[in-house]
């Protein structure tokens, strides 16, 4: 029996997706449920697991965009497993390695037609030598194109020069995750009125109260850690309560307010940047939000987010400190209004009531689409969410870190 294997919807609004990569070959035995190929979505990395047992043979090509409900794949379930010494998985790499001999061969005639035909004189050798020019680079004014002694003295190398160093290049696709995220980025940037703030925070606080208890949290917790995130996150909502337009999106001629609070985690992937969205985080304790965050980056590391995991959200949060960045000024995440972006964490001298201080400063930035949030409700958010992080053991915490860490 031939079975045909069709693309599954992975979401509403999608009807396309692309062939990412293949995880099998034509003509493999494949196994019920083992996942035969990734395919990209313009939110998600899924995999596509096989529908029966049995030899397939594959109907697209990787980097294909097809139709979701259109035929991927046959599956013959009625095909005999091959023993472990059938030769059918060395096939193909016969073929990936003849490729590289043949782009060698088209692109080898290439040497006759250009300047390195041209033989300079003994002389204009010598003087070519010290200098460090290729004859190549040289249009020789003697006969039939000859490199001539004035040749080689008038010759100055340019910074455009090649040195011998590698000069290759490569050409791939973007996925469509890619294209979407890029799509997405530009819009936001020619459809909104973006505009950065920016404010420092004196972490010292905070630091103080990890210290004091990361360890038990994790032992109570079994294992999560009590980072930054968690109170940024709190920090967040509680300012978003507060300045309820950093909450909003337009919609056209309207304006979509919202009474919760679901929190986008810009987290690294083994595919560039995810998205996902910590739901109704302002009902979340300290480990209901790490928890959370871990879950949620774990499966973006292991390629396993859904389109569910990073629909909606109603403001973002980018951790750029991670990697190192000082100061940025990040790009809002549509349709939302608002973007905070968090970076790393430098001792700095500062002013500490009439005396110089060494404190670990952090510079925070919140962009945010002018057309909704007005200079006084961007400022004040900003400064909101520095009073809770200088503050965290009254603002955060009620004043009792132990209840609210849950230990």
């Amino acid at each position: 029996m031939i079975l045909e294997m069709k693309v599954p919807s992975p979401g509403e609004s999608i009807k396309e997706v692309e062939i990412a990569t293949w995880l099998v070959k034509d003509g493999d035995y494949v196994e019920k449920d083992q996942a035969i190929a990734e395919v990209d979505s313009d939110k998600a990395t899924l995999e596509l697991p096989a529908e029966a047992s049995g030899i397939i043979t594959l109907k697209a090509e990787e980097g294909d965009a097809v139709a979701v409900g259109s035929v991927v794949c046959l599956i013959d379930t009625e095909g005999a497993k091959p023993s472990s010494s059938a030769p059918v998985a060395e096939a193909k790499p016969v073929v990936v390695v003849e490729v590289p001999k043949k782009e060698e061969v088209k692109t080898a005639p290439a040497a006759p037609v250009s300047y390195a035909s041209s033989t300079p004189s003994p002389a204009a050798r010598k003087i070519l030598d010290e200098k460090n020019i290729q004859p190549s680079d040289i249009i020789g004014t003697g006969k039939d194109g000859r490199i001539t002694k004035d040749d080689a003295v008038n010759a100055t190398p340019s910074m455009g020069t090649p040195t011998g160093g590698s000069r290759g290049s490569e050409r791939t696709k973007l996925s469509m995750l890619r294209r979407k995220v890029a799509e997405r980025l530009v819009a936001a940037k020619n459809e909104t009125a973006m505009l950065t703030t920016f404010n420092e925070v004196n972490m010292t606080p905070i630091n103080l109260l990890r210290n004091e208890y990361k360890e038990a949290f994790k032992a109570k917790h079994g294992g999560l850690g009590l980072g930054y995130m968690s109170f940024f996150t709190k920090a967040v909502t509680r300012a978003l309560k507060m300045y309820p337009d950093v909450n909003s999106m337009m919609d056209g001629d309207y304006k979509i307010a919202f009474d919760f609070y679901d929190i986008s985690i810009a987290v690294s992937g083994p595919k560039g940047l995810m998205v996902p969205v910590v739901r109704n985080a302002e009902n979340l304790t300290f480990r209901g939000v790490e928890a959370d965050i871990k879950r949620l980056a774990i499966k973006a590391r292991d390629g396993q987010i859904t389109v569910d995991d990073m629909t909606g959200g109603t403001f973002t949060i980018t951790n750029g400190g991670v990697f190192g960045s000082m100061l940025s000024t990040p790009i809002i995440n549509p349709p939302q209004s608002g973007i905070l972006g968090m970076h790393n964490i430098i001792e700095r001298p500062i002013a500490v009531n009439g005396k110089v201080e060494i404190h670990p400063m952090m510079y925070v930035a919140l962009s945010y689409d002018h057309r909704i949030i007005d200079g006084r409700e961007s400022v004040g958010f900003l400064v909101a969410v520095k009073e809770a992080l200088e503050n965290p053991v009254e603002l955060l915490c009620d004043n009792n870190p132990k209840k609210a860490f849950e230990l």
